[in-house]
């Protein structure tokens, strides 16, 4: 069998593999750009067949796209969002910055794929008919960063909340020692510690819903540069319908599509929220590596399930492994949304054109938070043990509980007896029996921790 067969293009003829199923346009993305080696990710590559289907349903409606290849069109291009055909698109990231060799590797594949028999299935003519790439990938990002933060992100967020609720409601009543500048600070529980995880973990989520009312607005229709040659005016408006039946999430086209083509700000705007969220996962992450630190030289207030050698040459050393990729994977969030950023200003008039870039990092970016939330649910606070005897320790010799003294016996007094029991690595309360002039039954009520934990005034009733 043949290895190679001849395509062409406008620019002339050249050698395609002969299994593949794209063609000419493709091939030579895949000879002008071998840069970094990754193809487009597979979220962008469903979005795109999608669009495709739901563009050949528009068309034939309008009459524009005769029945029978308007129905092969759309079924290769379910095909080809279901991933049956990821391996066929292989143009890199780092390509041109429009976006136009992927949305060409689209309809050469699905072209192909619908052609057979005596029916011809042209890329251009019927594929892409009403479409630019300039209006087909951006709105290709929309479609592909919704449905992930939709299907993967928020699903995600949200078990990890309940996750750290469900072990927060079973460690209310343990007390430790709260830390301010990672110093002693006044106590809390548990389940107030990890309340403020999931409260942040509730905003991030809140924050991502916000932003992808913006980002359902697609500019599919506005084609070249937004004033929608070569489609019929309710072309846009029922692509987006389309999309919205496929997908069960509300699409809405844009209302001035010379926006969503030539500016990515919605766009950045959820990346934005996507580093945001990364800040929150990685302030959970390093709580949980600092609870979890000793055993015996650290703080020692929880223990983590032990996953892994910790050490190629320390036997015995367990490390915090899922805190630890967590926070790699928030770092390199972090990066996106600089990238991102960067790609969202580098555009001039009508068009932006580093598309691609912002399409693999959002996508990026959403899956590696989505699996750090279920591996830090799962695999790290679902399992994690509370070192009782350290923690009680700690805060019995807090000398910081001596705040609750101040509305009694003054800062200045307060402020006294707590260096002395820091001094002496005493109790607070031994100290304070010898110094206060208060009587043991007062004091214990004062620096009672768990009544501490409620907060408000406490005087000499101890209320």
């Amino acid at each position: 069998m043949a290895e190679f067969r001849i395509e062409h293009d406008s620019m002339g003829e050249l050698q395609v593999p002969a299994d593949a199923l794209w063609g000419a346009q493709t091939q030579r993305a895949v000879d002008n750009f071998p840069i970094s080696g990754r193809p487009m990710p597979a979220g962008f590559i469903q979005a795109l067949g999608l669009i495709k289907a739901a563009a050949a349903e528009a068309n034939q409606d309008l009459g524009l796209l005769p029945k029978r290849p308007a129905a092969a069109i759309r079924k290769a291009a379910l095909a080809v969002a279901e991933g049956d055909y990821d391996a066929h698109f292989p143009v890199d990231i780092y390509q041109t910055g429009s976006g136009t060799s992927s949305n060409m590797n689209a309809n050469e594949v699905i072209a192909r794929l619908a052609s057979g028999g005596a029916q011809t299935v042209h890329p251009n003519d019927h594929v892409n008919l009403g479409q630019s790439s300039n209006d087909v990938v951006p709105t290709a990002i929309r479609v592909g960063a919704v449905l992930a933060v939709e299907d993967e992100l928020l699903p995600a967020l949200k078990h990890l909340g309940r996750t750290i609720d469900r072990r927060g409601r079973r460690l209310r009543k343990v007390v430790k020692t709260g830390r301010t500048h990672l110093m002693d600070a006044m106590p809390l529980s548990f389940a107030q510690e990890f309340g403020a995880w999931s409260a942040q973990l509730t905003s991030a989520r809140g924050r991502l819903q916000d932003a992808l009312k913006r980002l359902r607005r697609l500019p599919i229709g506005g084609t070249a540069i937004g004033t929608g040659i070569n489609a019929d005016a309710k072309f846009g408006p029922r692509v987006a319908r389309a999309l919205s039946k496929q997908t069960g999430v509300k699409f809405d086209s844009a209302a001035d599509k010379f926006e969503g083509i030539a500016a990515q700000d919605d766009a950045v705007e959820l990346s934005g929220q996507l580093s945001a969220t990364a800040v929150a996962l990685m302030k959970i992450a390093n709580d949980l590596r600092w609870m979890n630190s000793g055993p015996l030289g650290g703080l020692g207030e929880v223990e983590l399930p032990a996953l892994q050698p910790g050490s190629s040459i320390m036997p015995g050393k367990v490390n915090p492994v899922i805190p630890e990729a967590t926070c790699m994977a928030c770092a390199q969030v972090m990066g996106h949304h600089t990238a991102i950023t960067v790609a969202g200003q580098s555009g001039n008039f009508q068009l932006n054109v580093m598309l691609p870039l912002i399409a693999a990092n959002l996508l990026e970016s959403i899956q590696l938070l989505s699996n750090v939330s279920w591996l830090l649910a799962d695999s790290a606070i679902a399992g994690l043990t509370v070192r009782g005897d350290n923690v009680a320790s700690a805060l019995d010799r807090n000398p910081i509980l001596v705040t609750a003294l101040n509305p009694v016996i003054g800062y200045e007094k307060g402020a006294a007896i707590a260096k002395r029991a820091y001094k002496e690595g005493r109790p607070v309360l031994d100290v304070a029996l010898e110094d206060s002039g208060l009587d043991e039954k007062t004091l214990r009520g004062l620096l009672d921790p768990v009544a501490l934990t409620r907060g408000g005034i406490h005087g000499t009733s101890g209320g």
